[in-house]
């Protein structure tokens, strides 16, 4: 029930957005948007019954690209993460998210970058989309660096596409654990579960230097950082 009065008040919402998300495309007025994001997204844990417990907020740069790299248990870990991460930032999605009325387009124009999974030619486009808009513009993304959602609630094996974007773009990667997703909606259940959400923002771990060759060491020293959020306690 509470899953389908989010729904209902998102349709809503962007229904009643569509003159102002005109106005934004005719202007080029992208950092409303995103703000008409998080603010449009902040309903949603009150209204799911969702309590977040976040903790190491307060030690990451608000001024500062970065990478924000995340463990992916559920649908839920995109929008709750976008709405705590304290930062105006983009997001690295597959492609068929894309395909959705006004708000694929408006994904689209304000610098969020569509994936195509299957095809490592597009994931390398898609690297290289980012990365200059990381250099160029001061961005900062979100990433999944297992790719897709965990089917046992698991941390699964690290993908390379997210490492490639931290070391061209020569910018610090902020480990993040999110941790209780699973248990609300775990793939395949469209309905979410009232519960504790916790959020852990781990010290940003510097890229400035390192090459290709330092791949394997940066993805180990992610996971390590992201696997020891599940042993915190609040």
């Amino acid at each position: 029930m509470r899953t389908s009065i989010l729904v209902l008040v998102y349709v809503l919402v962007v229904l009643l957005a569509i003159p102002f998300i005109l106005f934004c495309f005719l202007t080029r007025w992208r950092r409303p948007l995103l703000l008409l994001g998080k603010a449009v997204l902040a309903v949603g844990p009150p209204v799911l019954g969702i309590r977040l417990e976040i903790q190491g907020r307060d030690q990451v740069d608000r001024k500062k690209p970065a990478i924000f790299m995340s463990n992916h248990l559920s649908f839920l870990d995109g929008p709750l993460l976008y709405l705590v991460i304290p930062q105006v930032l983009r997001v690295i999605l597959k492609k068929e998210i894309f395909r959705i009325p006004i708000i694929g387009w408006a994904m689209k124009f304000v610098g969020f970058v569509p994936v195509d999974r299957k095809g490592q030619q597009s994931g390398r486009k898609s690297i290289e989309i980012a990365t200059r808009s990381i250099r160029q513009k001061g961005y900062s993304y979100l990433i999944f660096p297992e790719g897709t959602r965990s089917r046992d609630g698991k941390m699964q094996p690290f993908r390379r596409g997210a490492f490639f974007l931290a070391i061209n773009s020569q910018v610090p990667v902020v480990p993040i654990t999110i941790d209780g997703t699973y248990v609300l909606m775990p793939k395949g259940n469209p309905f979410v579960k009232k519960g504790v959400v916790k959020v852990i923002f781990h010290r940003a771990i510097p890229v400035c230097g390192l090459t290709e060759k330092d791949m394997p060491d940066l993805m180990e020293r992610v996971r390590d950082r992201i696997q020891s959020g599940f042993n915190v306690t609040f």
